[in-house]
């Protein structure tokens, strides 16, 4: 039996898919009529990352759990998580986290999160495994209304490279993590095949989208008023601080661990933009 939290998301929906036709799977969920993938291998537990008992029973007779959580301001989920796995006797822990914990110039209030779920991972005596994700080409979603409605992506940092990685890709990696053996104590940085800046991607979803597209550079203050009306200060002053890192180049290194795990190359921006053409078209 295999454990998957964060099976509504942007990578844990691809896992549950993904395992559901071969394996055993435990969704954790809040709301399970937010949940795409089922089956008849597929379990569904309501439960809640704030209430440990519960998420010691969901975890009766589960083998190994991909980690997904999302709120860097509740930290106590990940632990809540890792104990309970502890206690329930999972023998493998798969965590969800981001490449910006190997950067020592990153220090924003996310990657510090990131760093510190590791560790509490590393220090429980359970077997792990660490993905470790560049940026999700799916954060272009973003831009899907103005590309729709106005011909315009607004974006800061027009000229500053970043290897985006499918969600797609990460969430196989997973389910090669979750199954297979060999992946114990392994920290995988997982990155797209090209580091592209905004103004590139925004001149293949024009190409993609048949049409001309119009790009406009915002300014870090306009950017962070963007994020704030999505989310809580903190969170949009960490993404801030992400972005900015992307000047210096820090984002723009490509690895070749994604095509070594999943014996293809990994998914190019060309590609996802062109299987979600349908978000940006008017």
């Amino acid at each position: 039996m295999i454990l998957v939290t964060g099976a509504t998301g942007t990578v844990g929906r691809h896992v549950v898919a993904g395992l559901a036709g071969s394996h055993a799977v435990r969704v954790l969920v809040r709301d399970p009529q937010r949940l795409s993938a089922t089956g008849p291998r597929v379990q569904t537990v309501v439960g809640d990352y704030a209430d440990p008992a519960g998420l010691t029973e969901a975890m009766a007779g589960v083998r190994a759990v991909l980690l997904i959580t999302a709120d860097p301001l509740r930290p106590e989920h990940d632990a809540h998580l890792v104990e309970s796995a502890r206690v329930a006797g999972v023998r493998h822990l798969v965590k969800l986290t981001a490449l910006a914990v190997t950067e020592p110039g990153a220090d924003d209030l996310i990657t510090r999160w990131q760093r510190e779920a590791e560790e509490q991972i590393r220090a429980s005596g359970i077997a792990w495994t660490f993905l470790r994700p560049r940026s999700f080409m799916s954060n272009t979603l973003g831009w899907a209304r103005s590309v729709r409605e106005e011909g315009v992506v607004r974006a800061p940092h027009a000229t500053a490279a970043n290897a985006t990685v499918d969600p797609r890709d990460v969430a196989d990696a997973a389910v090669l993590a979750l199954t297979e053996p060999g992946h114990e104590r392994c920290a995988h940085a997982l990155t797209g095949p090209e580091a592209l800046t905004p103004v590139q991607q925004t001149e293949i979803l024009s190409e993609v989208q048949g049409r001309t597209l119009r790009f406009e550079e915002i300014s870090r203050e306009d950017h962070l008023r963007q994020l704030c009306t999505r989310y809580p200060r903190p969170i949009a002053d960490a993404l801030a601080e992400g972005a900015d890192r992307q000047l210096s180049g820090a984002k723009a290194h490509r690895d070749d661990t994604l095509p070594r795990l999943l014996g293809r190359p990994a998914r190019t921006y060309r590609q996802w933009a062109t299987d979600h053409h349908a978000a940006f078209r008017p």
